[in-house]
């Protein structure tokens, strides 16, 4: 499916690209993912304030533009093309998605103006212990008592998790999974920065007890509202991840256009042809599974989660398979640190594992439309 974008999203997408080339360089990159906070605070700021980037899914009554997962999509994308650190995925694409779905006016109203205008940041926090991404898997768990609600468990791979100001946490009630609003620096919560294989995205371990939390959504209906959530979650890490695989395409193919051997470009080369022609493919293939499923997720999630799991595996598929050619084409250099090829191949590796893996995601396809 070929997606045309509008007038107004064309737009978003070229202010946005001339914003990441003044504010994104990799310098600006690297030396933001080895600093203590994982980002820049100042060009946080600029997001909001000047491109209300933060509030661009989000409905115009809690200050945000009235978008939806497309233009998040196109917001995503580019942000993927230059691995810029920032609480951006966790806090808008996982947080304010699932706020923004549960249909609880309370909790929408307490927390998306505050995500909007980008004082506040926060993150889902779904992985267990046993690395299991599955709702089915949820072990940690939720108790109502005389004070009110409270959690107890541990979460890992928890993005931007060490930072966030809120969790929403996902965890299991009487009556089934819930999300629940905990506060980062709540007592009882415990946080722990992981070495995660991707330095430009921060993981992080959170450790849960007994900490004091807020039901979040309509009761009768959380076991639906988190496989929207989920199914929106990893909409827009496909996103993400295509805007990953084409800056991989295109570095590839401006080396190869300019990296010489036996007095010829090596882009003259068949294999070389082949590679970056295969690259394209896969590359187009992916933007197209992309939008479609962010096209779906706009008209609401019943029909979300078959396309969701298409553009999941196909995606990290192509964003893995790009970055590893784009090594191969760069040759020795390619692996240095000094070239960035290698920071892409550590998102494409680290993004493949979020929220399931290719495989998990085709079985789950497989699941749906009765293969």
């Amino acid at each position: 499916m070929a997606h045309t974008l509008t007038e107004e999203q064309g737009a978003l997408r070229a202010t946005l690209r001339r914003f990441l080339a003044d504010k994104a360089s990799s310098a600006a990159v690297r030396r933001w993912m080895e600093s203590e906070e994982g980002h820049d605070p100042a060009v946080w700021r600029q997001m909001a304030g000047q491109l209300g980037l933060q509030g661009v899914a989000l409905p115009e009554k809690y200050g945000g533009s009235g978008g939806g997962p497309v233009e998040l999509g196109i917001v995503l994308e580019e942000l993927g093309r230059v691995l810029l650190p920032s609480p951006y995925f966790a806090t808008v694409a996982l947080a304010g998605q699932a706020l923004a779905v549960s249909g609880d006016d309370t909790a929408k109203a307490r927390w998306l103006p505050a995500i909007a205008d980008g004082s506040l940041t926060a993150t889902l926090a779904l992985a267990e212990e046993s690395g299991s991404w599955r709702l089915e898997d949820v072990a940690a768990a939720a108790r109502y008592g005389d004070d009110g609600w409270t959690v107890s468990g541990t979460k890992m791979f928890v993005i931007d998790g060490q930072t966030a100001d809120l969790l929403l946490v996902v965890a299991r009630a009487d009556t089934g999974p819930g999300l629940f609003a905990v506060d980062g620096t709540a007592s009882g919560v415990s946080r722990t920065q992981l070495d995660a294989l991707d330095p430009t995205r921060r993981l992080a371990r959170i450790d849960l007890d007994g900490a004091a939390a807020l039901r979040v959504g309509l009761r009768g209906d959380s076991l639906a509202c988190l496989r929207a959530v989920t199914d929106l979650a990893v909409v827009a890490l496909a996103a993400e991840q295509v805007g990953g695989a084409q800056a991989c395409l295109d570095a590839a193919v401006e080396y190869a256009k300019i990296r010489v051997q036996f007095g010829r470009p090596i882009g003259s080369f068949q294999a070389i042809k082949h590679k970056c022609a295969d690259m394209l493919l896969e590359v187009e293939g992916a933007r197209s599974a992309a939008y479609h499923a962010a096209s779906v997720a706009a008209q609401g999630p019943a029909e979300l989660s078959a396309p969701a799991a298409l553009a999941a595996a196909y995606c990290s598929d192509a964003f893995s398979h790009a970055a590893k050619e784009n090594i191969q084409i760069h040759g020795g250099i390619g692996y240095t640190w000094e070239h960035d090829a290698h920071l892409y191949l550590k998102r494409a590796k680290s993004s493949e594992h979020l929220f399931g893996g290719p495989a998990a995601h085709r079985a789950r396809l497989a699941d749906l439309t009765g293969i």
